[in-house]
């Protein structure tokens, strides 16, 4: 595993990934080459390419994320546009749908994304990983960025839950 330093301390990262089943070839070949770079994955699925509902897919990774349980996540779904839909509406998550080398950098640059989004059906397999190298690889710039990111987070508050979601 790759491990990532917090306050001069070693720690391991591994990164969230999910699909549904109009990228589920691209998950899995992402999967292997967050392996090659040293990085560990939890697969929060699909499994196969059997038919799902992608908001369902979102929803674990987007809350393993929200949540606080890991730093960064991975969704992936036909274009992606359903997936990001579905993962910003969590506190603290910024998915940012990723189509070429340039949006990966600036979603870390500017955004401190932490949920890369692609689509499968969209982006070729090396497309993807220069995509996926390059998020993974920028770090969040801060400085005047910061105060629009603080924005971002002060509207957390205000985004209303189900109390029958919760621990769902």
């Amino acid at each position: 595993m790759r491990p990532i330093f917090l306050k001069g301390i070693a720690i391991s990262e591994k990164i969230v990934i999910a699909s549904d089943h109009g990228a589920f070839d691209l998950k899995q070949k992402l999967i292997e080459r967050l392996k090659k770079l040293g990085f560990d994955t939890l697969d929060m699925g699909v499994h196969d390419a059997k038919s799902v509902d992608y908001p369902d897919y979102a929803k674990k990774v987007a809350r393993a994320i929200s949540r606080g349980e890991f730093r960064r996540g991975i969704l992936l779904c036909g274009t992606g546009i359903g997936m990001s839909i579905t993962a910003n509406k969590f506190p603290k998550v910024r998915a940012t749908l990723a189509y070429d080398t340039y949006t990966a950098r600036m979603s870390r640059l500017h955004n401190d994304s932490n949920i890369l989004v692609m689509g499968g059906r969209t982006t070729g397999d090396e497309v993807a990983y220069e995509i996926l190298e390059t998020w993974l690889h920028t770090p969040y710039e801060g400085g005047r960025h910061d105060k629009r990111i603080n924005k971002i987070s002060e509207l957390d508050g205000l985004i209303v839950h189900d109390p029958a979601d919760e621990g769902n």
